[in-house]
This record gives structure tokens, sequence and C-alpha cells, in this order.
């Protein structure tokens, strides 16, 4: 991986605005991470319990080993991205390096093989380890291009929103698609057999394995990393020292805090809606329309909400965001099981706060990245993305872990078809839906209330940074 030069054709800073072209080829770079991750979040878990044959405990356990694993993979990504020289960059030659394998593992996730129990458990627990792993390896450097190709606070924010419109709007697709090829083979499409969805699941798992390597191409032939780094973190400096410095940056702190509860609720629920949907209003064929308005809204108010924030800062936006989402997820709690349709409705109005939770922490995070400049005269993108994913996998697993096993607590049959849940597993299902994600999110505008940095304190740290870079 190698190289001791980075190409001298680089500028020595990331210009300012970024032509539509490269921004494009950026967004593309989270399609294929996108798609996976709406696919994953909500079907994994359906998936191993009705379809598998698994019990939720066992399947909270292997949720919450492989996002242990894939949190603690992160940050030495970073690290070794920081440190890679190429002339390909530090991050796009990761990129290229974890494409084949991402497609290949993602399709080996929704195999099921015929072994028992114990050997199901090893099965998934071994494919979803080298799946984290390779999503580790194309997504880590992926995001840390962000700090790399502008240097502009509101070109940051822009560009994010071409980013988050093709993982949301990859997200839309996979998911409908997914959808419809799982109840491909079903004779009907709400009360599925396990014979039948598996077939479905293999045809899916086929296709998409294919598609989700080819949008990295684009992003590693339409990009380049702008930034020609004054030197690379010390050889000798240990992971350990290298995250002291990233959690002793106070906003950073903020930033993590504030990602950790957007993400824990919008994953819990992700995670939920697939059981709510299918046990508690016993409509399993809309979730391809629900996804569609959730999914589909947040795409367009990315933009929206990216010119927001131009006027109105990042923090601001976050407010209203927030809020707009907490009204309508609580209402989720209270939705008759015969007002299905409804739950498309809320979706929609969903979507409009779910676009701030993708765009506004992410585009803080590399402001932060520049204040740590100041601070110590390095750059560290790779560690600071990695540190931050570590927090949020960690977190996000071990609450989808306890959600997972709270249903088996009361009651939820993996076993059982809609209308025989017991009304015990149906009310926890409606709690995890509303008010639970509804929490979090009110410890997420606490967390921004506090942020420190503002628009105004990172234009003075940039002019800082190039007095000393024309001195």
């Amino acid at each position: 991986m190698a190289d001791s030069a980075v190409s001298s054709a680089a500028p020595a800073a990331p210009a300012g605005r970024l032509s539509f072209a490269s921004k494009l080829a950026f967004g593309a770079g989270d399609l294929s991470p996108g798609m996976a991750a709406i696919i994953v979040g909500f079907f994994q878990a359906l998936f191993l319990t009705t379809v598998a044959g698994m019990s939720p405990s066992a399947v909270g356990a292997i949720l919450l080993l492989g996002r242990v694993w894939d949190a603690i993979t992160d940050p030495w990504m970073g690290l070794i991205s920081d440190r890679t020289r190429s002339r390909l960059g530090r991050r796009r030659i990761w990129m290229l390096v974890g494409a084949a394998p991402f497609g290949l593992l993602y399709f080996l996730l929704w195999f099921s093989p015929p072994f028992g129990d114990v050997g199901k458990f090893l099965y998934y627990l071994v494919v979803i380890l080298f799946f984290n792993t390779a999503y580790t390896v194309v997504n880590v450097p992926y995001t840390s291009l962000t700090a790399e190709l502008t240097s502009d606070y509101d070109e940051r924010t822009s560009l994010n929103s071409f980013r988050f419109a093709f993982s949301i709007g990859g997200s839309l697709v996979a998911g409908i698609i997914h959808g419809l090829l799982i109840t491909r083979f079903c004779a009907d499409a709400n009360a599925c057999l396990p014979a039948e969805s598996r077939a479905g699941y293999m045809l899916s798992a086929a296709i998409f394995g294919v598609v989700m390597v080819l949008p990295f191409l684009w992003c590693v032939a339409g990009t380049r990393e702008r930034y020609a780094p004054p030197a690379a973190p010390s050889a000798s400096a240990s992971i350990i020292g290298q995250l002291k410095v990233a959690v002793g940056n106070r906003p950073f702190l903020f930033v993590i805090g504030i990602y950790l509860c957007s993400w824990m609720a919008l994953q819990i629920t992700q995670n939920v809606i697939g059981f709510y949907l299918t046990f508690y209003l016993k409509r399993a064929d809309l979730f391809p329309l629900v996804l569609l308005a959730v999914q589909g809204s947040a795409m367009v108010f990315l933009f929206v909400w990216s010119a927001a924030s131009r006027k109105i800062g990042k923090q601001n936006t976050y407010y209203a965001g927030m809020i707009f989402w907490i009204l309508v997820q609580s209402g989720l709690f209270f939705l008759p099981s015969d007002q299905a349709m409804t739950a498309v409705f809320l979706a929609a109005l969903a979507g409009v706060g779910i676009a701030t939770a993708y765009l506004v922490p992410w585009s803080m995070l590399p402001d932060v990245i520049d204040l740590d400049e100041l601070n110590t005269g390095e750059r560290r993108e790779g560690v600071f993305y990695g540190v931050m994913t570590f927090t949020q996998k960690t977190c996000v697993g071990l609450g989808i872990a306890l959600t997972l096993q709270s249903l088996q607590w009361y009651g939820f049959d993996g076993s059982l078809l809609p209308g025989q849940q017991p009304e015990s597993a149906l009310t926890a299902l409606r709690w995890m839906v509303g008010p639970l994600p509804t929490v979090i999110l009110l410890i997420g505008i606490v967390l921004v209330y506090r942020y420190p940095l503002t628009k105004q304190r990172h234009a003075e740290i940039l002019a800082e940074l190039a007095r000393r870079k024309a001195a």
C-alpha cells in the first residue's frame, strides 16, 4: 500500500468550491454503503429470526459482537489511511482494495446454511465480522475524504448533501427493490413462509452483491484528494496516543454525542419498524411504501436543509429538523393498529427531520478536524472519523441488542405469524418505535445547544491556519 510520495500535482490546500462532477463522484462513494446499510438495518434482524430461525437473543448477540468488532477496526483503519502514501492518495486506494470483498461478503450475509443452532450462530457471526471489516476498509477512508476535498464551511455542508443524496437515494431504491424481491416467491406477502422468503433473499443478495461494487470505482476515478498533508502522524505514535488527542478535542466530543443520539434513534427505529409493520399493523406489504416515504422525503429535504444551514447555521437547522422528527416519531406510539396507511404519511413527515440527522453531524466533523490541525499541526481525518464511528457502532450495537432482547423478554416468538404474537410483545414494539427514540433525540438537542464551534469561530481557525502556511 505504501508509496513514498504523494502526487506532486496535488495542491497545497483544499480549494473552496468543487465542481458538480466532483460532488457527484464523491456522493457516489456512499451509494453502496447506503444500500447495504438500509437493507441490513431494516431486514437483517427480521431475516435471522423469521427465515434463518434464530432466537431474538442470539440475533442480538451476533449483531452486538459485529458492531463491537466493527467499532474496534474503525479507528485502526482511520490511522492506517492517515499513514498511507500512494499514487491514489491516502483514502481512495483503500476503497479500490475493499470494493470486491464488500460485494461478495454482502451476498453471504443472506445465505441460509443447513446448520443447527450453534452452526448458524457461528456462520452468521463470522460472515458479519468479515463483512463489517470490508465495510470499514471502504467507508472510513471514504468519509475521511470530506475534509480533504474542501475547507469551505458551507461547501462541506453542500458536499455532504450530495453524499447523503446518493446514500438515501440508493437506500430508497435498494429498500424498495429488496422488499419486492424477498416476497417474489410468496403466496401471501403478509404471511410469507420461511422457505418462500429464503429464495427471495438469495435473489436480492446476488443482484445487489454485484451492483454494490461499481459506485466505489466511480468515486475513486472522479475525485482527487486536494490536501497534501504536511506530515503523516509519526509512525511511532501509538493508536492510543492518537485516540487521546482526538478525545481531548472538546468540540469533537459534542459531535460524537450529537451523531450518536441521532443515529441510535434512527437505527433502533430501522430494526424495529419491520416488526412493527408485520406484527402490530399486520401490513408487511406496506414496507416498500413506508421506505419510499421516509427516504424520499429525507433525500429532498437534504438540499432544503443544506440551503437553510447557510442562512440560519448548522445548530438551528438541527433544532428545526429534530423537533419535527420527535413530533412524528412519538405519534407512532399512539397509532391504532387498524390505521396502517397513516404510518406511510407519518414516515414521509419523519423523513423531513431525519435529513438533518444525516447532514448536520457529518458537516460539523471536518470543522473539528481543522481545530485539531490548529492545535497540533497534524491532519488526522482518519483517526477522527474512526473514533466517531467506533463510538457510534458500539453504542448503537448495544442499543439494538437490548432492543431485540427486550422483545424476547416480552414474549415475541419469531415462529408465530401476524395476529398470533402476545399483546405484551406488541406493546413493547410500540414503545421501541415511539417513546424510546424520542428520549434519545431530546438528549441530542441539548448537546447541539452546548456545541462550542460556531461558523464565526471556524472562520477564525481557517484564517489562523492560512497565516501559518503563509509564514
